[in-house]
């Protein structure tokens, strides 16, 4: 199986979701930080 399904399954779009959300926080994160930073 894939990684980069074309047409993943529930469980496999959950991940992606869950892997998306964790990198939009990082750098989320790293932008914050970058600002804050004197």
């Amino acid at each position: 199986m894939p990684v980069l399904d074309p047409n993943p399954q529930n469980g496999q779009k959950k991940l992606l979701y869950v892997f998306g959300a964790m990198i939009a926080v990082t750098v989320v994160i790293a932008i914050i930080a970058s600002i804050a930073s004197p």
